[in-house]
């Protein structure tokens, strides 16, 4: 998945939003941060710590934790370049679902 395709795609949730956090890009529901692009490399996703383990075991080599603290709570890089399009989409669309307000919440996949 391109970085083109992949803002799209971010961009096309309910109430997402572009915007920057140091400097980088980032994107938001309702001025919370689900989607962040700091490096050309990868992308950094908010999951869960749970959702995080899920994504190291069933994408090795495409999802890495974080390093330090932001790891230890979910933050996760994933490298959509080279990683299967529908598990990045997943894993943003649940990264979304984590910050959004419930009344505006996607159902699962």
């Amino acid at each position: 998945m391109t970085d083109d395709e992949l803002i799209a795609f971010a961009l096309n949730l309910p109430e997402a939003m572009a915007s920057s956090h140091f400097g980088n890009r980032d994107f938001r529901v309702r001025g919370k941060i689900y989607l962040a692009l700091p490096n050309p490399d990868f992308c950094v996703v908010k999951l869960t710590p749970d959702q995080q383990q899920m994504a190291l075991a069933t994408a090795p080599g495409h999802a890495l934790a974080v390093p330090g603290g932001w790891g230890t709570k979910g933050w996760t890089r994933l490298f959509h370049l080279t990683a299967d399009e529908g598990a990045i989409r997943s894993l943003v669309r649940q990264a979304w679902r984590n910050v959004a307000p419930k009344s505006i919440v996607l159902p699962e996949d």
